[in-house]
């Protein structure tokens, strides 16, 4: 059995995490928020009680936009150290140059879409993190920084990451990338991609 890092589990499991939500793989949930009861708390900057080369793979969805520019070397680094030789990473987080087109066209504060649980979101939780649990005093919530998919990219490879296979999801304004730790041929990425990301995101 392989085990993935879930970064930045909240409350959630695998259940829901398309590709991993199988027996082939045991979860480490790994969060900040010690009140969503993950097997390790920590941070993205901080990820020293996780071994070296110890997972096959991590799963980020919406956590690296948590973080300031200037540290995000850092978690992607971390990623690597923690990746055994052959591990990937499945990352997921919103894509602000689409945001920005629907700022530009005064959409700020209309909803541009709503989560599987019914919460309307619009740009400005996009850009400045989700409003409503900011305003019950939640701060984990705020976003530090942004990306689009070629900043992401060039980020995965100054970081030692040597392929990978992305893009946007215009349904959920968001970017998504599978990067691998070791040289791969690219018909094999994607491949293994559409193991790992819903069939909206191919």
């Amino acid at each position: 059995m392989k085990t993935f890092l879930h970064v930045g589990c909240g409350p959630q499991d695998k259940t829901n995490i398309h590709g991993f939500n199988n027996d082939n793989w045991k979860e480490i949930r790994f969060d900040i928020d010690k009140n969503v009861n993950p097997d390790i708390v920590g941070t993205l900057i901080d990820m020293k009680l996780v071994k070296t080369n110890s997972v096959d793979a991590i799963y980020s969805s919406h956590n690296i936009e948590h973080v300031f520019p200037h540290e995000v070397p850092i978690v992607l680094k971390e990623f690597h150290r923690v990746l055994k030789d052959d591990g990937m990473v499945v990352l997921k987080c919103p894509d602000l140059q689409s945001v920005c087109e629907a700022v530009v066209n005064d959409k700020l504060l209309e909803p541009l879409y709503e989560t599987s649980e019914g919460h309307k979101i619009s740009p400005i939780d996009i850009l400045y993190g989700w409003r409503a649990p900011i305003a019950a005093g939640n701060e984990y919530m705020a976003h530090k920084g942004g990306f689009t998919y070629s900043v992401l990219k060039s980020a995965f490879e100054e970081a030692g990451f040597k392929l990978h296979y992305g893009g946007k999801n215009t349904n959920t304004w968001e970017l998504f990338i599978v990067s691998f730790k070791q040289d791969k041929s690219k018909e094999e990425a994607i491949n293994i991609g559409k193991l790992f990301l819903p069939p909206n995101y191919l």
